[in-house]
């Protein structure tokens, strides 16, 4: 399954110590391309506010920077927190990303408020607001994008375009309201892991189909520090650790810069913290990092995976995330030899099975068979049945 299974980008456009919020919309765009270019399948940035070291709070406005600096990749919120906003406001956004970049923008939709308290009051947020509107306020914005909508009130742009929706979670309540509007599930298991499989099986067991969704879908976070050691990628992590320490204590910070030896420097309880709430973590080389990401996707049986990759070195975190394209390329590779040596020929003659074997990204049929973990499929009718 893992081979199979596609990756997506999560990005908070981090602001690191000592940069500003120009450098991490250039670099959020520059790693956008190159995940393009590497094959991933989407792009998400996340609502938050008030946190120094996150750029993605007008998450609409920087979605339109990046699709409108890419071609191909999709292009979403992962996500927008609902309660925060007018669900006709909602609509209206990304009726108009939908209208600029057509057929590339995802709405994930969250009900936490991205922020504390007192800056929820500073957005105007009604902090008496409870959890059973937020489904209401799923379905009134869905019912925007109708094109037979039922609100008084015409969201223009975004009546009658398709944009899909997803909800995003880290409970129960999450699961059960994917499942009942028949809606693809996003978990945040890359930074609170302890309802994930429990979620999973809620949300697939309860899932109705729907006009968008005929069956259960779920993507899970999951964080990637690779880098060429499996020591640098330890020293690499230390950001995003060093920063959900500080978020911890109230003492949100830009993305720190990266420190040896940061889990001596800290208590037993902090250390029991970090390996609680990242334990959907991969740090390592490339090998160590490919194995525990099939794992997980065994474990889980995840139809997706959304890569977080907080790394204060620009140049470092994108070599996090080529990492696993690198490898993929390489495997591929050592998969066509074994291919030809199995079918005891040298391209470009013809195969036993009158035709060439051939290997796809995304074609992975019956004829299927497997070497080094990657799948790979005869281009024959009639295949020799490697």
């Amino acid at each position: 399954m893992g081979s199979m299974t596609p990756y997506s980008v999560l990005d908070l456009s981090p602001i690191n110590q000592g940069s500003d919020a120009a450098q991490s919309f250039r670099n959020t765009l520059d790693l956008a391309r190159h995940a393009e270019r590497w094959g991933y399948r989407r792009f998400w940035l996340a609502e938050h506010h008030g946190m120094p070291g996150i750029g993605s709070a007008a998450t609409a406005v920087l979605i339109g920077h990046v699709a409108g600096g890419t071609s191909t990749i999709r292009v979403g919120a992962g996500g927008i927190m609902l309660p925060n906003h007018s669900p006709l406001v909602i609509a209206e956004q990304f009726g108009t990303l939908e209208s600029l970049y057509p057929g590339r923008i995802d709405l994930g939709l969250g009900r936490a408020p991205g922020s504390d308290q007192i800056t929820a009051r500073a957005m105007r947020r009604d902090l008496a607001s409870d959890a059973r509107e937020f489904p209401q306020d799923v379905q009134e914005l869905a019912d925007y994008f109708s094109a037979s909508s039922r609100q008084r009130v015409r969201a223009v742009p975004g009546y009658g375009l398709n944009v899909p929706l997803w909800i995003l979670g880290s409970s129960l309540f999450g699961a059960q309201l994917a499942a009942a509007l028949g809606l693809p599930y996003a978990f945040a298991s890359h930074f609170a892991p302890a309802q994930m499989l429990q979620a999973i099986a809620t949300y697939r067991a309860q899932f109705r189909p729907s006009a968008q969704l005929a069956k259960p879908y779920v993507m899970l976070g999951f964080n990637v520090f690779a880098a060429a050691t499996d020591e640098e990628a330890r020293f690499r992590a230390t950001s995003m650790q060093q920063a959900f320490i500080n978020l911890r204590r109230g003492r949100p910070a830009q993305l720190p810069v990266p420190v040896e030896g940061y889990a001596d420097r800290i208590g037993p309880e902090e250390r029991a913290l970090l390996d609680d709430v990242l334990s959907c973590s991969a740090i390592g080389s490339p090998a160590v990092v490919q194995a525990a990401l099939r794992s997980f996707i065994d474990r889980t049986g995840a139809d997706e995976l959304m890569i977080a990759s907080q790394i204060y070195d620009h140049a470092a975190r994108l070599r996090s995330y080529e990492s696993r394209h690198v490898l993929w390329r390489a495997r591929i590779s050592t998969l066509n030899a074994v291919t030809a040596n199995a079918c005891g020929i040298r391209r470009p003659q013809s195969c036993p099975c009158r035709g060439t074997p051939t290997l796809s990204a995304s074609l992975f049929v019956a004829a299927s068979f497997d070497a080094g973990g990657i799948a790979g499929t005869c281009s024959l009718s009639e295949p020799c049945g490697l």
